[in-house]
């Protein structure tokens, strides 16, 4: 199992993208990403650098059923978890069904994000190889 980020907006306070997951070369499932902004990998403050990894499942009782992107370089603890806005995430991945900005205050955010992180959890349950762009 494989899935490609593609970074498409970097603004000021976050970065939005889309996530597609392969299976056998033919994507199964596509949604939305929210990221922090690039800033040169910044603990808390940075998403983490283009590249590949490996994501494995995890649980914790803060998160629920959620992934651990591992080896990330100089990083440590980034997860793909549920959440709406920037503001949810000190440097994890947070996936949903469309950008648009729920709260009213100006930058777009992930909807429906429980869901979409349970739709991806049921179709990769053992995890998948990430790839950033």
């Amino acid at each position: 199992m494989r899935a490609v980020i593609h970074r498409r907006h970097f603004e000021q306070k976050q970065t939005l993208g889309e996530l597609r997951l392969e299976k056998n070369g033919k994507t199964i499932f596509e949604c939305k990403t929210l990221e922090l902004p690039w800033r040169n990998n910044a603990v808390q403050k940075s998403c983490i650098p283009a590249g590949k990894y490996q994501v494995v499942t995890r649980f914790s009782p803060k998160f629920k059923n959620h992934f651990h992107v591992l080896d990330v370089p100089g990083r440590s603890w980034i997860l793909i978890h549920a959440g709406n806005y920037y503001t949810d995430i000190l440097g994890c991945i947070l996936v949903g069904e469309k950008h648009l900005d729920l709260n009213g205050d100006g930058p777009r955010d992930v909807t429906d994000s429980k869901n979409t992180l349970k739709k991806l959890l049921q179709l990769a349950p053992e995890g998948f190889e990430l790839s950033i762009q």
